[in-house]
């Protein structure tokens, strides 16, 4: 890609009549913050390190500017582009740009298209730029409206206009959860758990049984009105799951925003929190189809069971407490009516012998043939010790 970022670069320049040094020059005060958002040492020069910086910063921004309104054509390129004109390009760079590895600080991407629109201090303009450009990444069916998007900087869960992201992957994690999560305060669960979080395998991250297992107990699901995935609700045995869409993208989406929840300590793991939640529901394919039934679970996969071995190896290794997952709650309620007799008899009833219209006029049958028997026995013995006279 480097002849294509070398490409976009040129346009930048020209389009905006600026030398290369004054981009060069107005990251160098922002190089040791930069290079300190790294893991490790970069073994770059100073100019090749700025520079890299800016071939990549550039790259990204004019993909921003040309997919989220602007338009390619506007920015100087060719409709036959074979990088910014392709639809089938734009989704693998979407997919490539959203991984944790493929980050740049937010900080310099501001810096860079500040001085592009001549407002170098600007900030929360590249912000909205990332959440348009990655909103059909988004995990469900209705992402993003142009009128909901305007909505983002008046949340007071997320703001683009604070600054407050590190990178774009972290400025669309926050776009997801813009509404916020709280889940009920259990401070003393909290502090018992600080010592047991651990590698999540199936017995320590548990969070709730399976989807056969709880309709065989009676719990009901049903698909929630909502295009916040994360948010599921349980009221009277009924579980109300958002409809969740999978395609090609949606296990890059999640591994790369599980990966920062886990890098980035004053991280919430609301992610990784759903994504636990759901690898509980969804043991087999049996449970994929009966999502798929209810409404929840739309997929673009080859069946159901490259859907339940997507959800059973996303979390593998990931350190979990499900005492600090914000449906822990609602996992806890929907644990206990699983657990409470007369719903797994009542649903036994109901799955039995009211599945169907024949099923039930069995039962009818049934139950009639034994009220029979029963006054015929009763009359007979009556009969017995009380004759008429």
């Amino acid at each position: 890609m480097d002849r294509h970022k070398w490409r976009s670069l040129h346009h930048v320049l020209r389009r905006t009549s600026h030398p290369i040094n004054l981009y060069l020059n107005s990251l160098h005060p922002l190089e040791d913050r930069a290079r300190s958002c790294y893991d490790s040492p970069i073994p770059l020069p100073s100019p090749d390190f700025l520079l890299m910086l800016l071939l990549d910063g550039c790259f990204l921004l004019e993909l921003f500017r040309g997919s989220a309104g602007e338009g390619f054509k506007s920015l100087g390129y060719s409709r036959h582009d074979p990088i910014f004109a392709m639809r089938g390009t734009m989704h693998s760079l979407q997919r490539d740009m959203i991984m944790l590895e493929n980050q740049i600080p937010l900080f310099i991407l501001n810096r860079l298209y500040g001085l592009q629109l001549n407002q170098p201090d600007q900030t929360g303009l590249v912000a909205r730029l990332a959440i348009r450009f990655f909103n059909p990444l988004i995990p469900t069916d209705e992402p993003l409206r142009s009128r909901d998007r305007s909505k983002l900087q008046l949340d007071p869960a997320f703001d683009p206009l604070s600054d407050t992201g590190l990178h774009c992957l972290d400025v669309f994690r926050q776009s997801l959860l813009r509404t916020g999560i709280q889940p009920a305060p259990r401070p003393w669960l909290k502090r018992w758990s600080n010592n047991r979080r651990c590698i999540a395998d199936k017995r320590r991250q548990q969070l709730i049984h399976c989807v056969s297992e709880l309709w065989e107990a009676g719990v009901k699901f049903k698909k929630r009105k909502t295009d916040r995935f994360w948010d599921i609700k349980f009221h009277n045995g009924v579980l109300k799951i958002p409809r969740l869409l999978i395609h090609d993208g949606t296990r890059s989406l999640f591994l790369n925003l599980i990966a920062f929840e886990q890098c980035h300590m004053d991280s919430k793991k609301d992610i990784t929190s759903y994504v636990v939640f759901m690898d509980n529901l969804i043991n087999s394919a049996d449970d994929v189809g009966y999502l798929h039934y209810c409404g929840i679970i739309e997929h673009w996969l080859g069946n159901d069971d490259e859907v339940a071995e997507l959800f059973n190896k996303l979390c593998q290794e990931v350190v979990f407490d499900i005492n600090d997952s914000y449906l822990s709650g609602l996992s806890d309620q929907v644990n206990r009516y699983y657990n409470h007799r007369w719903n797994a008899w009542r649903a036994s009833l109901k799955h039995n012998y009211f599945s169907n219209p024949w099923a039930i006029i069995s039962l009818v049958a049934a139950v009639v043939l034994l009220v029979l028997t029963f006054a015929q026995t009763f009359y007979s013995v009556y009969g017995y010790y009380w004759p008429r006279s």
